[in-house]
C-alpha cells in the first residue's frame, strides 16, 4: 500500500482536528448546561421568594408585585387560586397547564414547552404554602425564545472557535503536504535525471531545512557520479592505449633498435676517423624517443613493477644529460643543484627515470627559448619530515616559463589533459601514476614568476 506524504501529514491533523472538534462540543455541551442551570437558578430563586413570602399576589390591579418579578426575572407567571380564579401576566393564557405540580422550590425544573398564543414557553408549576396565597398554585413560564438565545450565547464561542482551528488546520496541513510534495517530487526528478547521466548540480531551496540538506547530499553524490564517470573513461581509455600502444611499441620497437644499432656500430668503427659528437646527439635522441615510446607501455600498467636499489641522482643526471643539446640549442639555462651527495632508494630504475624525463622535459618546453629550468635533490630534515614522507628525497623542478593555462590547471596531471596545442597530455599522468606506483606523490605550484613541480619519494 503506498502512503503518500501528505496523507501521512493530514491524517495526524485530521486526528487532531476531530478531537478539537469532540473537545469543542463537549465545552459547548458543558456551557449549555451551565446557562440552563443559571435559567433554573433564577427561577428557583424567584419561587422561592414567592413560595416562602407572606405578601399578597393578588389582585393583579391592586398588588404588581408579579409584574415587578417579571420584569426582573423575564419569565411570565399564572397563579391559579383555590377558588378557581387565575391572576396572569400573560395576554393570552395556555391553552393547557403541566399535571405535575412541584411542593419545594429546591427541586423546581423548567418543564416541557407549552404554547401561549403565538409564544413558546417552558413551563413549571408550584404550591404556594404561606400568606394569603397558601394553598394557590403559580406557574412560571419562561419564553423559549429567551432560552435557546441563553444557549446559543453560552455554546457559540466554543463552536467559532473550534471550527476555525480545524479550518486553519485543514489548510494550513494541505498547504503544507501540497509544498512538501512539491519539493519531494522534485528530487526525485533530479534523481531520475542523475540516473539518466545528467549530474548538472540542482539549486538549493531557499529554505534551510532537512529537504536542503537532501538536496544537498544529492548534489555531493552527482558530483561524484561525474568524477566516478570521468575516470571510468579515462581507465577505458588508458585501457585501450595500453592495447593499441603495446601492438605498436612491439612494431617500433624493432625499428628502433635497429637503427640504434646501426648508429652505434657506425661511431665504433669510424671514432678515429671522424668526429661522431653529432652521432652520439643522435643516439641519446633514439634513446629518448625509446622512453617516449615506453611511456604508452607503462600508462596502464599497474602494480609496482621491479624493485631495487637505485640512485635518484644518477637518474636526474642522466635525464638532464638527454635533455642538454634540445636547452643548448634553445637557449635554455638548465640548472643541476644537488644537497646530497647520494640519494638511495628502492624502486623501478626505468620506470623513475621515465618519471623524471616527462617532469624535466615539461618544464623545458614551459620555459621557452631564452628560459631558465632549475632541478634541486634535497633530503627531508628531521624538522620537514614532520609535514612530508618520512625518509624522503625531493626533487623540484623550476621553471620561469608562464605556468598551465587555466582551463587545464587543476587537471594537469590527469591524462589526454594538455595546453600545448601538438600534446598528447600523457607525460605528467605517466609521472603521477609513477610517484604513487613507489610510495610518493608530485604536485605542483605557481610560486611568483616561477612554475614548481615538487616530487617526493620515500627512501
Amino acid at each position: 500500500m503506498r502512503w503518500r506524504i501528505r496523507s501521512q501529514l493530514l491524517l495526524p491533523l485530521m486526528l487532531l482536528l476531530i478531537g478539537v472538534l469532540g473537545l469543542s462540543v463537549w465545552m459547548a455541551f458543558a456551557a449549555a448546561q451551565h446557562a440552563r442551570g443559571q435559567i433554573e437558578t433564577r427561577v428557583r430563586d424567584v419561587a422561592h421568594i414567592v413560595g416562602e413570602g407572606t405578601f399578597p399576589l393578588a389582585p393583579l390591579e391592586r398588588n404588581h408585585v408579579l409584574l415587578w418579578i417579571k420584569q426582573l426575572s423575564g419569565a411570565d407567571y399564572l397563579l391559579v387560586k383555590q377558588d378557581g380564579k387565575r391572576v396572569s401576566t400573560l395576554e393570552t393564557e395556555p391553552e393547557r397547564l403541566p399535571d405535575e405540580i412541584g411542593d419545594d422550590w429546591r427541586t423546581l425544573r423548567l418543564g416541557p414547552p407549552i404554547r401561549a398564543g403565538s409564544a413558546m414557553y417552558l413551563c413549571s408549576g408550584i404550591h404556594l404554602r404561606r400568606g394569603e396565597s397558601a394553598g394557590d398554585v403559580l406557574y412560571i413560564l419562561y419564553p423559549e425564545s429567551l432560552w435557546k438565545d441563553a444557549l446559543w450565547q453560552a455554546i457559540w464561542p466554543f463552536l467559532i472557535l473550534g471550527g476555525s482551528m480545524g479550518a486553519a488546520s485543514v489548510a494550513l496541513a494541505v498547504g503544507l503536504g501540497q509544498g512538501l510534495s512539491r519539493r519531494i517530487r522534485e528530487v526525485e526528478r533530479r534523481t531520475r535525471s542523475i540516473a539518466a547521466g545528467d549530474f548538472s548540480p540542482m539549486s538549493l531551496p531557499p529554505r534551510d531545512d532537512e529537504i536542503r540538506d537532501l538536496t544537498r547530499s544529492i548534489n555531493e553524490m552527482a558530483q561524484r557520479l561525474a568524477q566516478f564517470q570521468e575516470t571510468t573513461q579515462r581507465s577505458e581509455r588508458l585501457r585501450l592505449l595500453g592495447q593499441v600502444g603495446g601492438g605498436l611499441a612491439h612494431q617500433l620497437r624493432n625499428g628502433l633498435t635497429g637503427v640504434r644499432l646501426a648508429v652505434q656500430l657506425y661511431v665504433r668503427e669510424c671514432a678515429a676517423q671522424t668526429d661522431t659528437s653529432a652521432l652520439d646527439v643522435a643516439l641519446r635522441q633514439l634513446k629518448l624517443l625509446e622512453s617516449n615510446l615506453k611511456r604508452f607501455l607503462d600508462l596502464g600498467r599497474d602494480g609496482e613493477g621491479r624493485r631495487e636499489p637505485c640512485s635518484v641522482v644518477t637518474l636526474v643526471q642522466e635525464a638532464i644529460e638527454l635533455l642538454r643539446p634540445q636547452c643548448q640549442h634553445a637557449n635554455i639555462d638548465l640548472r643541476w643543484k644537488c644537497s646530497a651527495n647520494e640519494c638511495s632508494l628502492l624502486g623501478d630504475a626505468g620506470r623513475l627515470g621515465q618519471m623524471i624525463l616527462n617532469v624535466l622535459g615539461n618544464a623545458v618546453e614551459a620555459a621557452g627559448p631564452g628560459g631558465i629550468v632549475e632541478a634541486s635533490l634535497t633530503r627531508l630534515s628531521h624538522r620537514e619530515e614532520g609535514r612530508g614522507l618520512r625518509g624522503s628525497v625531493v626533487l623540484e623542478v623550476r621553471d620561469s616559463g608562464p605556468g598551465p593555462k587555466p582551463e587545464v590547471a587543476e587537471r594537469l596531471f590527469e591524462a589526454f589533459v594538455t595546453g600545448k596545442p601538438e600534446g598528447v597530455g600523457l607525460g605528467l599522468a605517466v609521472a603521477r601514476q609513477v610517484a604513487e606506483a613507489h610510495g610518493g606523490n608530485i604536485r605542483w605550484s605557481r610560486e611568483e614568476n616561477w612554475t614548481c613541480f615538487r616530487i617526493e619519494l620515500p627512501t
